[in-house]
């Protein structure tokens, strides 16, 4: 997939890490990739994931749930650990119960895919992700809300904690900052999923629920105690209400 570089006028090509053990997805999935114009590397093992990523780390990492030696989980928890780490992710799991995606999602997925499933739109799924990523960092030069101690540079993707450098993924940055730029504002969970995920596919309300708390859970507790400022209305959805709401600027 090619991205046009504005600062330079030039294009790039969005580099993705296929893991999967399964010979034939893996070669299905990297083939549909290829054909859309990304620059596909696979790894069959959770150690071969780890050594890859540690290696040069993608755009985008498409990461089974179940793998030889370390699985997808343990994989996504190392990631998720690193401060420095903020490569967004779609996991792919054979389980199809709903508690199955809530646990991947809970782990810092930023999306997942249930097998079997359809290549294109698993390729679909890859740009909604990459281009949330794209879209935060064409903001204009210089643009920051500040709230409550927090601050995003949206230029530069850099969130801080009164100061200190706070690591979010893609999906958190871009779910916090849809729920600051209207301070607040009651915004329903499917509308924060077309907004922050860019989603214009229909889940069902059981699954719009799930994904944006498990999502809420998971910045919030990054948060600390300025996680209260993201507020749960019953039977609506979420407002950011940081003290004096309406100056964030």
């Amino acid at each position: 997939m090619l991205d046009t570089d504005r600062a330079g006028d030039r294009e790039r090509t969005y580099r993705v890490l296929v893991v999967e053990d399964d010979p034939a997805i893996a070669a299905l999935v990297a083939y549909q990739l290829t054909k859309d114009g990304f620059r596909v590397e696979t790894a069959t093992t959770g150690r071969q994931a780890l050594k890859a990523l540690g290696r040069r780390p993608p755009d985008l990492a498409v990461l089974d749930r179940m793998l030889p030696e370390i699985d997808g989980d343990e994989v996504l928890k190392h990631l998720r650990s690193d401060s420095r780490s903020a490569i967004p992710v779609l996991m792919l799991t054979a389980k199809r119960e709903q508690q199955d995606r809530i646990d991947g999602l809970e782990l810092g997925a930023d999306d997942y895919l249930v097998k079997p499933f359809s290549p294109k739109e698993l390729v679909l799924r890859v740009k909604a992700i990459l281009r949330r990523v794209a879209e935060a960092g064409r903001t204009p030069e210089g643009r920051v809300l500040k709230a409550g101690g927090i601050t995003l540079d949206l230029g530069s993707l850099n969130t801080c904690l009164d100061g200190e450098p706070l690591s979010l993924t893609p999906t958190e940055f871009k779910l916090l900052r849809v729920l600051m730029e209207r301070p607040g504002h009651i915004q329903s969970r499917r509308a924060l999923l077309q907004k922050a995920w860019g989603y214009s596919i229909a889940l069902s309300r059981s699954m719009e629920t799930r994904t944006v708390d498990m999502h809420v859970r998971r910045l919030r507790a990054k948060l600390g105690d300025a996680g209260g400022y993201v507020i749960t209305v019953r039977g609506f959805g979420y407002k950011f209400s940081p003290p004096g709401s309406g100056r964030v600027r």
